[in-house]
């Protein structure tokens, strides 16, 4: 089951009890900003993650996923792969 629309694996975020977070599937807007780009986009496709898309691993993806902030080398790809495949 997915736990984000990127990739990223919300049960394993340090942020979830800190920011008292649902993660992006159960929340209308993200705590670290006014919004979330991939979030918005799965949501205006009715997709439940980046891997259901046919644009998938889009561009937007693949810069999220390799932020040197904020990305993970590309697990999130991965992990929606994983999903979609579910």
């Amino acid at each position: 089951m997915a736990e984000s629309r990127c990739g990223l694996l919300c049960s394993e975020c340090k942020y979830r009890e800190i920011m008292k977070c649902a993660g992006c599937t159960a929340i209308k807007k993200p705590f670290w900003g006014k919004s979330c780009p991939i979030k918005s986009c799965c949501e205006s496709k009715g997709k439940a993650h980046c891997g259901k898309c046919d644009r998938f691993p889009c561009k937007q993806l693949h810069e999220f996923a390799y932020d040197p902030a904020v990305g993970n080398e590309g697990e999130r790809i991965q992990q929606c792969q994983d999903w979609a495949d579910e």
